[in-house]
């Protein structure tokens, strides 16, 4: 396994495989690597012949400077783990690499998707932010199947539709949320989320849980679902930032409950703000 700071040396390094028309697997991440990620990789070495990692805090997509400071950087531990997945190519630039000096090019989605929940109490230039540095990276990667974990599902809704927007030749897969054996979804925040605030953390599964089973007890109101939603996570003192039941594709606001019905979540828990998602079954 290699590990490569500039465009030149991945693109050198990835020339042999595009000469022998092998199928190129890419995972970006912002580093500090859990079980999640290392789903990502395993199923990209599965189902591809060369798989690359990057690693790369992008601070476009940071509204908060705090929370870009705060971020975790371990990428001596994440190289590790990447090796032990199989990964061939680890690209981790620095950031006058991904954004040079006098650099003005971003790459913007307009409309509900960038809008609404994540974008609304992020602000929409999150998104812009993720959407820039994914182009980014997709044109100088070039792979054939990008993988990005369903936890953040309104992030693959974006870069699905900025894939579709620049006909970008990539396959977008999400794959599963990984979770702690407790429920809690896998996010390289959780490291931040201690003592007590580790059992309030479990807020965001316990409103998801309750959506399902309100659902299953025959209420189809998508009003009386997310009060009853709201209710489980009070019994753990958290309030939602938002809790939600869209369209799984728009992201529209659903006023009936049905089968495919995406329930998302945000809540800060000390420290912390998490999300975490699920598919009415």
């Amino acid at each position: 396994m290699r590990v490569v700071r500039t465009v030149s040396e991945l693109r050198d390094a990835l020339r042999p495989a595009r000469r022998e028309h092998s199928t190129i697997g890419f995972v970006p991440t912002m580093g500090a690597l859990h079980a999640g990620h290392e789903a990502l990789m395993e199923q990209a070495r599965r189902e591809c012949d060369v798989v690359v990692l990057s690693i790369f805090v992008n601070p476009t997509q940071f509204n908060d400077p705090t929370d870009l400071e705060r971020y975790p950087r371990t990428e001596e531990a994440d190289v590790a783990a990447a090796e032990r997945a199989g990964v061939d190519l680890v690209f981790a630039p620095f950031a006058q690499e991904m954004y040079p000096r006098g650099a003005t090019i971003e790459v913007r989605l307009e409309g509900p998707l960038v809008d609404t929940l994540e974008g609304a109490h992020r602000g929409s230039d999150h998104f812009h932010g993720v959407t820039t540095v994914v182009a980014k990276l997709f044109n100088i990667v070039q792979p054939d199947v990008a993988y990005f974990g369903q936890k953040d599902a309104q992030q693959v809704l974006v870069v699905t539709a900025l894939v579709r927007e620049l006909n970008f030749p990539v396959r977008i897969q999400a794959v599963q949320t990984v979770r702690e054996p407790d429920g809690l979804a896998m996010s390289s925040r959780n490291v931040h989320v201690q003592g007590r605030n580790r059992e309030r953390a479990l807020a965001l599964k316990a409103g998801l849980d309750s959506a399902q089973a309100t659902y299953d007890g025959g209420e189809r109101d998508a009003d009386a679902v997310i009060a009853a939603s709201v209710a489980a996570m009070a019994s753990y003192e958290v309030d939602p930032e938002y809790l939600a039941i869209v369209d799984r594709v728009t992201l529209e606001p659903l006023r009936t409950v049905e089968p495919g019905a995406l329930v998302v979540v945000a809540a800060p828990v000390g420290p912390v703000r998490l999300i975490d998602n699920a598919t009415i079954h």
